[in-house]
């Protein structure tokens, strides 16, 4: 199975992702997502021709860009396709408006000359709207440029006939023609620009993907070189210079130096960070002080940068259970839409003995004032803008249904260490019936094997102690370490669970066992975040329930918790029972769990929603829907903010994008419009969700 991540170019609308969807998954494509908002479609094929597809695509009307031209220095031209075609179709049409002006110019009371002036914008309107309706016709899923193209056609053809029959001014609707395919260029170039607004937080964090690098190398002489390069052009394991002021060009590790770098196009958090040798750079921060040499870790798609933009792209083509209403009458808008122009027409002709000629105006109305985009645009938009705000701020969701499901959340689980607390722990103490030098041998060496938050700080105090080679080791979810050394002898490190038969004092964070006799204990000490006590606030303030549900023994879990105003307490947990506790919470009430995505990983799996504490691990992205990147849980409030008003953003769109069509079709329908608004108001109503779901960009959420 193949990975396949493209950009197409020319989709306007939900029928056009249904169109692409349709085709793809009639090839044997699998797992299709298409986002016609950013023209990124992904999917997974087996033996399948990457160039059938591509030309597949192409009949379809739409064109695979050639990814060397994804790069962020491709600049869109000055003026877009919709606008030069509407600038260009403009003089025609101002000229053709002259006639209906009090007093008349005669040379334009000619049809013949009329025609002549309507036929350059009616050519132009065809070449783009005819094809695209054509295609999408054949495709079984016809798109809004079919109503343009019949609207438009109807008014320029019933012209033509009274022309030719020379019927008189009352059967010349040139103006109309022109009118309605000059506006709609203009509706669609400000729709365009609106919906890329909901683009510009990913646009931006995209446009840090392109940047000049300072590569290192060495003459033969072997004296060290620096070349200017784009990063695009490095590689695992080039050395590159980076120094005050500029922008880490990929993921690398220091080798030498120390700088503090500003994270926060990846965290939200603008405050620099001390980085010093062996700490890691992601790519697209910024060095705000400082000069450090550094081997580069990752490069293109395997950035943690790269994984972001994909991780939002993927979550902006997924559709929430709202949407998918919305889809099913996009599908079928078209058709419903012309039957409805055609009764238009009758009921007005013969049944109200309206003229031919005005009957005919209020069914090209009624074509061009329908706005199946609306539908299709209420919930991408939205989710645009929700995602591009979160990823900007350091939170990314993994999918869209996500938000959707936040707006329900009563219960809100939070992990201990590393979540509650900084996770930097430190050895507050330690007790054995062995020499202090071999406890700590075999503790670091036993530590080294794990994880675990507390394994990491024993290794990072201990690291000189590690120098034990096991015949045998092994780590239990939830309990420990078990190994065996080369003389025989059984070691167990873990939990009051492992001890509970040789010790009554439950109060310390592990304890040793050697072949079945306890032999020492250690404590740890962490500190609570800072943010902690603020967020648990906030949650009660909303009335969300907090639990706490740790594997650490009660009396600290009950210490934090009390400290912070936890309601309830869940502790001595393994990761099969904290499974369970999450699967009851969330049978009731939906429940968001908060954890570091490492050991809590069937918990978040399990929980409504997974929020993981993370660096950017790629296990921590895999297992949770949420991924705080800010190291802290400061932005948990933002996130669940985010969540609820995306909701209610697209709540909005989707009753304006209904309302609009209901009380729209039936005005065009008894003639209160003429075919030209009708023509404007179809092209701004688009616009009016793009402006709402910017909104979301300035709103205060929290």
């Amino acid at each position: 199975m193949e990975k396949v991540d493209w950009k197409v170019e020319g989709m306007s609308c939900t029928n056009c992702a249904l169109t692409i969807n349709k085709y793809l998954q009639k090839q044997g494509a699998q797992n299709v997502n298409v986002n016609f908002i950013g023209g990124d479609v992904s999917f997974d094929v087996i033996d399948q021709s990457k160039d059938e597809l591509i030309k597949g695509i192409a009949g379809l009307g739409y064109k695979v860009v050639e990814e060397q031209l994804l790069t962020t220095d491709h600049q869109p031209p000055m003026i877009s396709k919709h606008l030069a075609r509407f600038l260009f179709c403009l003089p025609f049409t101002l000229v053709l408006m002259l006639h209906m002006l009090p007093w008349h110019i005669h040379f334009l009371m000619d049809p013949w000359i009329q025609l002549a002036i309507c036929l350059p914008v009616y050519v132009m309107g065809m070449i783009y709207f005819s094809v695209s309706a054509f295609k999408s016709i054949r495709s079984g899923i016809p798109n809004m440029n079919v109503l343009i193209t019949i609207g438009a056609t109807a008014a320029f053809v019933y012209s033509l006939i009274g022309t030719i029959g020379n019927y008189g001014m009352d059967y010349l609707f040139y103006e109309t023609t022109a009118t309605i395919i000059t506006l709609i260029f203009l509706g669609e170039w400000v729709e365009h620009k609106a919906v890329q607004t909901t683009q510009k937080e990913l646009n931006s964090l995209a446009a840090q993907q392109k940047v000049m690098a300072n590569m290192i190398a060495f003459d033969d002489q072997h004296k060290e070189q620096i070349f200017s390069v784009e990063n695009t052009q490095l590689h695992v394991g080039d050395l590159i210079l980076i120094k005050t002021g500029e922008q880490v060009p990929v993921d690398c590790k220091i080798l030498w130096g120390e700088a503090y770098v500003n994270e926060a196009l990846l965290t939200g958090e603008s405050n620099p960070i001390n980085k010093q040798k062996k700490d890691q750079l992601i790519g697209g921060s910024l060095v705000t002080d400082g000069t450090v040499k550094a081997q580069v870790t990752a490069v293109g798609k395997d950035t943690v940068l790269s994984n972001i933009l994909n991780l939002v792209k993927q979550a902006q083509g997924e559709k929430p259970p709202l949407q998918q209403l919305a889809d099913k009458i996009s599908a079928i808008f078209v058709p419903a839409v012309i039957g409805i122009a055609i009764l238009t027409f009758l009921i007005n002709y013969y049944a109200f003995d309206i003229s031919g000629a005005h009957s005919l105006m209020r069914s090209i109305a009624v074509l061009v004032i329908s706005c199946p985009c609306a539908m299709g645009l209420a919930t991408p938009a939205a989710i645009a803008v929700g995602l591009g705000r979160a990823a900007k701020n350091g939170i990314l969701f993994r999918n869209a249904k996500s938000l959707e499901l936040f707006k329900s959340i009563g219960n809100v689980v939070f992990d201990k260490t590393g979540t509650l607390t900084k996770g930097t722990l430190k050895i507050g103490g330690f007790n054995s019936t062995i020499p202090e030098e071999e406890f700590k041998q075999i503790v670091a060496s036993l530590e080294k094997f794990s994880n675990h938050p507390i394994a990491r700080s024993i290794t990072n105090e201990w690291r000189s102690y590690a120098n034990i080679n096991w015949k045998k080791i092994e780590e239990v979810k939830g309990l420990g370490i078990i190994a065996e050394d080369n003389d025989g002898n059984q070691y167990q490190l873990g939990s009051f669970k492992i001890a509970i038969t040789h010790t009554a004092d439950k109060t310390h964070a592990a304890y040793l066992i050697k072949n079945n006799e306890l032999i020492g204990w250690f404590d740890i000490e962490d500190e609570i975040r800072e943010e902690a006590k603020q967020v648990i606030s906030y949650l009660h303030s909303k009335n969300i329930k907090t639990y706490l549900l740790s594997g650490d023994s009660f009396d600290r879990c009950k210490k934090i918790a009390d400290t912070l105003g936890i309601d309830e307490i869940y502790a001595e947990k393994t990761p099969e029972e904290k499974l369970k506790i999450i699967e009851t919470l969330s049978n009731t009430t939906p429940t968001a769990m908060v954890g570091d995505g490492i050991n809590d990983a069937p918990a978040l799996a399990k929980a409504t929603i997974g929020i993981s504490m993370s660096e950017a691990t790629q296990l921590a992205v895999q297992t949770a829907q949420v991924v705080l990147m800010n190291k802290g849980i400061q932005h948990l409030p933002l996130a669940l903010g985010l969540g609820k008003h995306t909701f209610i953003t697209i709540k909005q769109n989707l009753f304006w994008a209904f309302f609009y069509n209901v009380i729209a079709i039936p005005v065009a329908a008894i003639g209160l419009l003429n075919p030209g608004i009708a023509a404007l108001a179809m092209g701004f109503s688009d616009v009016v969700l793009s402006i709402n779901s910017v909104r979301l960009n300035y709103k205060k959420v929290v």
